[in-house]
């Protein structure tokens, strides 16, 4: 089971140094869709000449376009990138393509699918590597989980493997874990912690 740390909101630089802080507790690096937007693949390819031993997630949330921008992460140096479920299969077949040929890893935004094991079954057919629960900032405002969800995922994906995101922290870690995904996702619980490496130890500790 890995940690997944999303970046969203830093600066290049100051989350280059966050990253530094955490990065004994962390297995992935989200460069997140605010932070990609911000600086696009440039972020990509600084966090993974700091942190080469990392994987690196590139959260394009692709919509169209499925192969050349998935490409543009795999060329910067990133192991995963993110194509929304909610988009067109053929772009999600476009990406999974780009990651096949980069020998990469595609994983593909759950975020506004409404019939969760229906477009599981669509999804694994076109070889996706991994299926994001993701529950939003926005959602999470209305205090909304993700936990029901990945409920779902997990008892309905038969080949991809599952991580999840929204809102987990060290206090609520216990019951993801419980579900065994692969990657537990988390950004602000370890961003905004008064202690930041407590919060991301913990974490850590947990999954293990």
């Amino acid at each position: 089971m890995k940690l997944q740390l999303a970046l969203d909101e830093l600066n290049l630089i100051d989350a280059l140094r966050f990253a530094d802080k955490v990065a004994e507790y962390v297995d992935i690096i989200e460069i997140g869709t605010p932070f990609v937007i911000d600086e696009g693949m440039r972020a990509v390819r600084e966090f993974k000449k700091f942190f080469p031993e990392k994987e690196i997630l590139a959260d394009l949330k692709i919509m169209d376009g499925g192969y050349l921008e998935a490409k543009y992460a795999y060329e910067a140096g990133a192991s995963y990138a993110t194509v929304m479920g909610a988009c067109d299969t053929l772009t999600v077949a476009a990406a999974a393509k780009a990651a096949r040929e980069y020998q990469r890893n595609i994983v593909v935004d759950m975020l506004c699918v409404m019939d969760l094991p229906k477009r599981i079954a669509e999804l694994e057919e076109v070889g996706v590597d991994y299926l994001a629960v993701h529950t939003g900032s926005d959602q999470q405002m209305l205090g909304r989980e993700p936990i029901q969800d990945l409920e779902v995922m997990v008892a309905n994906a038969k080949k991809a493997k599952v991580s999840v995101a929204g809102g987990i922290n060290s206090k609520t870690i216990d019951k993801y874990v419980a579900l065994k995904p692969e990657i537990i996702i988390v950004g602000s619980a370890i961003g905004h912690a008064k202690d930041p490496v407590a919060e991301a130890r913990a974490i850590k500790e947990a999954m293990r």
